[in-house]
């Protein structure tokens, strides 16, 4: 488990965590990553009716192929995007463990504790962020 309140870096002009808030940290994280794995199991139910729900031979209609193609490729994008946010929280979740949460996992200065407070899974601070999402 996490070293102390200490070993988690802040941002310059950040108050040092306390324990109740890394508590709640750690709490926000087990809790989204016990979500997702809902989510991702409900989305392969879905999948798994989808694909089984009749053929797409004689008799179907066109518009009735077309929408089940659309509901398909919808739930397929829904699941692997709820696998990505699941990566990223058991990721957050393994440094919080290892006593490395809240360092940048690109230049190893601190994320910040506002930004971490709100997106309890980020790894990378704003500037790093920033520069990923611009290529």
């Amino acid at each position: 488990m996490v070293k102390g309140p200490e070993a988690i870096p802040v941002a310059d002009g950040e108050d040092p965590w306390t324990a109740e808030e890394l508590e709640e940290q750690r709490d926000e994280l087990t809790g989204e990553i016990a979500r997702l794995q809902r989510a991702i199991s409900i989305a392969q139910a879905g999948l798994k009716d989808l694909f089984s729900d009749g053929s797409e031979g004689a008799g179907r209609d066109s518009a009735d192929v077309g929408t089940s193609n659309f509901e398909r490729d919808q739930e397929m994008s829904l699941a692997a995007n709820a696998r990505e946010m699941l990566e990223q929280a058991q990721l957050a979740l393994r440094l919080f463990d290892a006593g490395e949460y809240g360092k940048c996992e690109s230049c190893g200065r601190p994320i910040g504790k506002d930004r971490l407070q709100v997106f309890p899974r980020a790894t990378l601070c704003m500037p790093c962020k920033q520069r990923e999402e611009r290529r």
